[in-house]
């Protein structure tokens, strides 16, 4: 097993389905610039009732990942 170096960074995701969703959402985000992530804290969720009702789940995630060699 090698050693690593992590950076972290915080993101946010959002979803009407759920926080799962979110989570997915966020991370699959993420990944399209983000390279080698390794793990996820959830730091915090918070939920936004709209006007009509309509609940969005909002999920605050940091993210390790490796830094490139």
């Amino acid at each position: 097993m090698s050693d690593h170096v992590y950076k972290l960074t915080e993101i946010v995701g959002t979803s009407h389905e759920g926080a799962d969703q979110a989570i997915k959402m966020a991370l699959s985000k993420a990944g399209k610039t983000l390279h080698n992530i390794r793990w996820f804290e959830v730091v915090a969720t918070r939920g936004i009732v709209d006007k009509d009702g309509a609940v969005q789940y909002q999920v605050t995630l940091k993210v390790g990942f490796t830094l490139d060699e």
